[in-house]
């Protein structure tokens, strides 16, 4: 299998995530967003996206934000902020969306497909079933939601008024929820993990981070009827260094912290290892994926493949820990 199947493939598992999540509720698709698409690259979307009230901002007017960022082949990070300078944010929103087609991308949250259609320099958000619009008021206030048309702007978003959260995502499963994000304080990132729904102990968990947050997951990895969270990193910096911290829950009544065994423990994975990891989890495993580089590469251009480490939880003497379940790597395109 060469690296271009191999690419192919982790955006078909992907895309079946987002897809099976959605499931569900998938009865009425919208009709007619690609009567709309236009054929352009997925580097033409990238930037900052505003309501009109944004222009307005100097008389006082509440406005949304979308940031849209390169997340990788057919993937882009979708970033909901808003004026927080007068008030409690109105919307705040993280996720990932896949490409649908030239200018349509699907994102999932909670059960709701979410659609974000690009035309030059505008965007239009809006849910795949249109009933279901009011299920995005869980993550603004007011009563409001994010849906809409947005117009992009040149430059950076306006500092002083902007919600100053770096990331947030709210994740539930078998009745237990976590709400995960990351801000500022005092120069330094700080993680926050808000559990719900356990019997005993739902205390916040507040750590300092190194890097930013990727993405997060929610899924039942061990098979005992309770979920556990996992939170991807990446460094700062050209190398993207990344890697997993993971909460298991103990019974329904409390959290543990995983093990995830860092790749320079291992001789033989740390091979041509230089960062820019992605993660994902495959039904109740943990695959971690990245290039590998040959003597001489460059950090931009790797020629050795990738390689992907998949990973089982288990119970430790202490805690649960990831071990390697097996590792494959997949030869350079041809």
């Amino acid at each position: 299998m060469n690296m271009l199947i191999f690419k192919r493939f982790s955006l078909t598992i992907l895309i079946l995530g987002t897809l099976v999540a959605c499931k569900e509720t998938n009865k009425n698709p919208q009709k007619k967003i690609s009567e709309t698409i236009t054929s352009e690259t997925q580097n033409d979307f990238l930037g900052n996206y505003v309501a009109k009230e944004y222009h307005q901002r100097t008389e006082g007017y509440d406005w949304i934000s979308v940031a849209v960022r390169n997340k990788g082949d057919n993937t882009i990070g979708i970033s909901v902020r808003s004026r927080a300078d007068k008030k409690r944010p109105t919307c705040t929103f993280d996720s990932k969306a896949f490409k649908v087609n030239d200018s349509l991308y699907r994102a999932c949250s909670n059960g709701v497909g979410i659609l974000f259609s690009f035309k030059k320099d505008s965007l239009k958000i809006l849910t795949e079933i249109p009933e279901q619009a009011d299920a995005l008021q869980f993550y603004c206030s007011g009563g409001g939601n994010f849906t809409g048309d947005y117009g992009r702007i040149e430059g950076e978003l306006d500092s002083s008024q902007i919600d100053p959260t770096l990331f947030t995502k709210t994740l539930e499963l078998q009745g237990i929820g976590f709400s995960v994000s990351s801000f500022a304080r005092n120069n330094k990132k700080i993680l926050q993990i808000l559990p719900y729904g356990l019997e005993i102990d739902n205390s916040a968990i507040t750590r300092t981070l190194e890097g930013s947050i990727a993405d997060v997951e929610i899924e039942d990895l061990n098979s005992d009827g309770f979920p556990e969270i996992l939170v991807y990193l990446s460094s700062d910096g050209s190398g993207s260094y990344g890697d997993v911290i993971g909460y298991s829950v103990n019974n329904g009544k409390s959290i543990s912290a995983i093990y995830f065994p860092p790749i320079s423990e291992n001789d033989e994975l740390k091979k041509g290892y230089m960062g820019h990891d992605e993660f994902s989890i495959i039904e109740t495993t943990l695959a971690q994926r990245f290039p590998i580089y040959r003597e001489g590469d460059t950090n931009a251009n790797p020629t050795g493949g990738i390689r992907q480490i998949e990973y089982q939880l288990v119970d430790g003497e202490a805690s649960r820990k990831f071990v390697i379940k097996n590792s494959t790597d997949f030869p350079e395109k041809n």
